[in-house]
């Protein structure tokens, strides 16, 4: 007898086999997106959940990668069919990732994690830095009311307005700009070397973002860990409630070797360990323990 435990992203929940890539393209500077046809997964993914991938038929590398959910791809009536991923090529496995063509197998397992909650906003300020923008498309469009997630459908409040504050080392690194700007998301950059948008840190954007809004703002933020504290202490000095989702290396993705834990503070004030794959990736930043 199989016990269903309550928690959503709980291994027991998850659908675990081998897909078929459709489609593995470049779309940046060492950036990719990888399709493949996955129903048991798209019906039931939310924004901000993310998926295991492994490289089938090898034991090199052994363990599967993270990765965000980018998008849930429909099949011709509309119903969710496959899933988009875009990940950046940074080790051995995401370099050999980049490698496969249409037709090769690829292992997966989740949906994963907990995403973003549906929380009301009227204006929703999305800040990412490297491949952090990979969890904000879903979520823009399910803000947006372009688009429903879970199964059953979840229903989430519709944001006046949606920015996406994206920083990255250069203009060859910026991935899926066009993506954000062709669904009505409000899109401002920054680089480090200046080749595009602000010359400087992402998080220098926040603030000019908040200021001229005439909305209700609230955050979400996912990249370099100290460009999310970094986001979470302007947040508090903004008096606005933020979420990060956290980037930490996971070996499993399913709670059991604990790899992948943050310090996380309660509602009494003192910090535990916190499965970031399990109870995460997405906290309440003034909860984490950066």
């Amino acid at each position: 007898m199989t016990v269903q435990h309550h928690h959503p992203s709980y291994a027991d929940r998850a659908w675990q086999g081998t897909v078929v890539v459709e489609e593995n393209v470049r779309v940046a500077r060492d950036t990719y997106r990888i399709r493949f046809t996955c129903p048991e997964i798209a019906r039931r993914v939310l924004p901000g959940q993310f998926i295991m991938m492994r490289l089938a038929g090898t034991n090199d590398p052994l363990l599967g990668r993270p990765l965000a959910l980018y998008e849930v791809v429909p099949d011709s009536g509309g119903n969710p069919q496959g899933l988009d991923i875009v990940y950046l090529t940074v080790g051995k496995m995401t370099r050999r990732l980049a490698l496969l063509r249409p037709t090769a197998p690829l292992e997966v397992w989740g949906p994963l994690g907990n995403g973003f909650p549906p929380t009301a906003t009227e204006h929703l300020v999305m800040v990412a830095g490297g491949i952090g923008q990979t969890p904000f498309l879903a979520l823009a469009r399910e803000y947006l009311g372009l688009q429903t997630y879970g199964d059953p459908p979840r229903q989430a409040p519709n944001a006046g307005k949606i920015t996406l504050c994206y920083g990255c080392r250069s203009s060859e690194y910026l991935a899926g700009v066009g993506d954000f700007e062709r669904i009505g998301v409000e899109v401002r950059l920054s680089t480090d070397d200046g080749s595009t948008g602000h010359r400087g840190l992402v998080t220098d954007l926040i603030r000019p973002v908040v200021e001229q809004s005439s909305l209700a703002c609230r955050i979400v933020c996912c990249g370099p860990e100290p460009m999310m504290e970094a986001t979470a202490k302007i947040a508090r000095e903004l008096d606005l409630r933020c979420q990060v989702s956290l980037e930490r290396p996971m070996v499993c993705g399913i709670g059991i070797c604990f790899s992948c834990v943050a310090k996380i503070h309660d509602a009494s004030g003192r910090w535990d360990y916190r499965r970031t794959c399990v109870e995460g990736p997405v906290f309440e930043a003034e909860d984490v323990e950066f």
